[in-house]
């Protein structure tokens, strides 16, 4: 991907951990500009930091996805910095409660799931789309799981529910504006290290291992860099006819 994305500008939510750090990091090893959108202060200060050092241009804007003054700030920070916005992967996610059958579930966390995993991505795509078609299209992906896909079997309806919905909102969007040059693309990561599923593999090795030897073919957790290279490809040239798609990073997960 080096050089790929020069005189681009690369806009990531959920950029301090997992795959969105590691895109970010990619992004700008191919020549991206970034902007890094995460709530964390110290780590998104620190990464930009780390992609300026290595030569790259960075923006950290501390930014709340559920917070609609918050998305259109880092959106408008995005456009006073770099003047423009060409790719954006709207990344920021939450496990929420886990391990719950559908009726144990709280509203409390009904709602901060889905206000995170699904109505940020629309409040992101709202204030990206017009500054994306103002530079003359580009790309947009959204992460969403291959709970989007499946029903979970771990206790997640919310978070299911949420992946879901991202990807009937990618498919619509991409319909929406495709002869507008602008391409909108959902994908769908299996099990990746990360903040969200590490620490299960840490409380629960034998049963996470169990789960992830019967579930997945590959028998092995994605590193967040695999993932993130297929974002990386999904905001390419290189995917310049792919959109409305739910591309499946899963080392064969739903195809069993």
């Amino acid at each position: 991907m080096e050089g790929k994305f020069n005189s681009k500008v690369a806009l990531v939510t959920g950029a301090t951990s997992g795959i969105g750090k590691a895109a970010a990091i990619q992004f700008a090893r191919a020549g991206a500009r970034l902007v890094l959108a995460a709530r964390r202060e110290d780590l998104g200060t620190a990464l930009a930091r780390q992609i300026e050092a290595e030569g790259g241009q960075a923006l950290f804007v501390q930014t709340d996805v559920t917070d609609p003054a918050a998305v259109a700030h880092m959106v408008e920070a995005t456009l006073q910095r770099f003047g423009r916005l060409d790719c954006a992967l709207n990344n920021a996610g939450i496990g929420g409660e886990v391990m719950k059958p559908t009726a144990e579930h709280t509203l409390e966390n009904w709602n901060a799931v889905i206000a995170t995993n699904l109505t940020s991505v629309w409040l992101s795509m709202k204030h990206e789309i017009p500054a994306l078609l103002a530079a003359g299209g580009g790309a947009i992906v959204n992460t969403a799981s291959t709970y989007g896909l499946i029903g979970s079997t771990a206790g997640h309806a919310p978070y299911a529910a949420a992946k879901h919905g991202v990807i009937g909102l990618t498919k619509s969007a991409a319909i929406e504006y495709a002869k507008a040059g602008l391409r909108v693309n959902a994908l769908c990561p299996g099990w990746t290290h990360s903040e969200m599923v590490d620490p299960a593999l840490e409380a629960m090795p034998d049963m996470m291992n169990a789960m992830i030897a019967q579930d997945v073919p590959m028998a092995r957790v994605a590193d967040a860099a695999e993932i993130a290279r297929a974002a990386l490809w999904l905001c390419s040239e290189e995917a310049s006819y792919v959109t409305g798609t739910a591309l499946v990073a899963d080392g064969g997960w739903v195809a069993r």
